[in-house]
């Protein structure tokens, strides 16, 4: 009886003094996935630096070409290779075209071929490799075999069969950036889902009778999504460097259409006597490419919980 009543003794209520010195609050509101991701991104002054100067290019390329005077097409051989002046802040090129109108110019061309690719790559991706998850068995292994056959195929010998079928052109280099671009999401995607489809939530779904298609939509591609938004991030720049590059081979966009790539071939030639007609659009080139990943390193630390600290 005496052990009952010090057991009891050790349970009395506090009194009002005691809880206002002692209890705190057992925690704060909850974090949503996302809203934790941005709190860590926010964090993270390279990611953030890197977001805004591509606002700024962003806004930059859409708004630019409409407060300058001249055409990005248009000619004035007694102004041919200026330098850089209040009158042309970029300077001219051979043909006397103001290069600040053509290097936002080619800014849409570029950020436009980056962002539809990337964005048919992230359809096609999610969409092939969850179904290739979620199958199984041989139906899987013929589909991620089909993958390994067209990643095998040379990128330049698609380029050059679809300028000889197609010709060259904006939507030429898009097809080309994704008929092989969409295979590294869907392996992504493809390996997340074989991951989630052993766990319980999954399991529990399964058992109360919902379809494949509910479970795939409702459970496994959206707690995909923070490496679906990381690989998308560092597929952008990827397919801005693919499409300079073509257009610097030529095989890109045509003249008098101005692309940072088509830029950057002009100004090789020239680059000793008139370094800022290669500095400019090279430069741009760079820029966009190193904000891209650093906003991706930012993403991925952010959303990766492999990489909390």
């Amino acid at each position: 009886m005496q052990n009952i009543d010090n057991a009891s003794y050790l349970f009395l209520p506090l009194s009002e003094e005691e809880k206002e010195n002692h209890l705190q609050p057992l925690s704060t509101e909850p974090l949503s996935f996302w809203r934790d991701g941005w709190i860590r991104f926010k964090g993270n002054k390279l990611a953030l630096i890197g977001s805004y100067v591509l606002l700024f290019l962003f806004i930059m390329a859409i708004f630019a070409p409409f407060f300058t005077s001249y055409k990005y097409y248009e000619t004035h051989l007694n102004l041919k290779n200026m330098p850089p002046c209040k009158k042309f802040w970029f300077g001219t090129d051979e043909l006397g075209r103001d290069l600040f109108t053509r290097v936002w110019w080619g800014a849409r061309i570029s950020l436009f071929v980056g962002i539809m690719a990337s964005s048919i790559d992230l359809l096609i991706g999610v969409l092939y490799g969850s179904v290739a998850a979620i199958v199984g068995g041989k139906k899987e292994e013929l589909m991620m075999r089909t993958c390994d056959i067209l990643y095998s195929i040379p990128y330049l010998l698609v380029v050059i069969l679809l300028m000889v079928i197609i010709g060259p052109g904006i939507m030429t280099i898009i097809l080309a950036l994704t008929i092989t671009g969409w295979i590294g999401m869907a392996r992504i995607v493809r390996s997340q889902i074989l991951q989630l489809k052993e766990m319980e939530f999954v399991k529990a779904a399964i058992t109360m009778g919902a379809s494949r298609k509910r479970i795939l939509l409702k459970h496994l591609i959206p707690n995909c999504m923070g490496p679906i938004v990381i690989t998308v991030t560092l597929t952008i720049p990827s397919a801005i460097f693919a499409e300079a590059f073509l257009s610097f081979l030529g095989l890109g966009v045509q003249a008098p259409i101005a692309s940072w790539g088509t830029m950057a071939n002009d100004g090789l030639s020239a680059l000793r006597y008139y370094p800022w007609r290669l500095f400019f659009p090279a430069g741009f080139i760079s820029i966009t490419m190193l904000c891209f990943n650093l906003v991706g390193d930012g993403l991925r630390d952010a959303f990766d919980p492999r990489l909390r600290s």
